[in-house]
């Protein structure tokens, strides 16, 4: 069961640099686990017909998008999957992780 705080801070934009990255370098990258409790936020809000819908990975990735900089790994894209996993109590996310520059 999922005790105390689901990610370890609810940011508002991406505070790194643009990192250009298009939608098959991201597919390039392995999927990982990532604990929520170890993601930042890069959005504040969230629509919610997005974290009911089933199918809402079918034309996107099945993975999270994450991007580690200056020590934090920040969730660009995939909060409605990430809340999802938190809602079924589970701690981990599967996530494609790029390093930005500073790593």
């Amino acid at each position: 069961m999922i005790t105390g705080v689901i990610f370890k801070r609810v940011g508002v934009g991406r505070p790194y640099p643009e990192h250009g990255l298009t939608s098959r370098t991201w597919a390039d990258l392995p999927p990982r686990q990532v604990r929520l409790d170890e993601l930042v936020t890069t959005k504040d809000t969230l629509q919610l017909d997005a974290l009911l819908d089933e199918d809402s990975t079918f034309y996107g990735d099945l993975f999270a998008h994450v991007v580690q900089w200056h020590g934090d790994l920040y969730l660009e894209d995939g909060l409605h999957r990430a809340l999802r996993a938190a809602l079924q109590q589970r701690m981990v996310l599967h996530a494609r992780i790029h390093q930005a520059g500073d790593e």
